[in-house]
């Protein structure tokens, strides 16, 4: 809101705008984008990865579904055309900031799991 020119003179109605806070009320979801797609969405709406180790004990990307694990995480969307838009395009070495030859087969189970419950 701008006082009137002819109140104030220019110069201090240009000193008298008011900034609008939002309402503390309305909650906003942190926005995350889809390492896969490259859409923005709700951080709530991706599954997190971070680099961790396979049953094996080799270094791997591993799912992160409670977004609790320590470390450098990346999000995607839980669909299996995300996935395979990552790996196709390599992302996530990138995004995680490792090894590019990375294995990402933990989280394509993951997803593979999660599709058939």
């Amino acid at each position: 809101m701008v006082v009137a020119h002819s109140v104030l003179g220019p110069a201090r109605a240009r000193l008298a705008t008011v900034v609008q806070q939002p309402s503390p009320c309305v909650r906003v979801d942190p926005v995350r984008t889809c390492i896969g797609c490259r859409e923005r969405a709700a951080k709530s709406e991706l599954l997190r990865v971070t680099a961790g180790s396979d049953a094996d004990g080799r270094p791997a990307v591993v799912p992160d579904p409670t977004a609790t694990a320590p470390g450098r995480g990346a999000h995607v969307h839980p669909t299996t055309r995300c996935y395979d838009l990552a790996v196709r395009r390599r992302a996530f070495g990138r995004a995680l900031r490792s090894d590019p030859g990375l294995s990402s087969t933990p989280v394509g189970d993951y997803l593979a799991s999660a599709i058939t419950r």
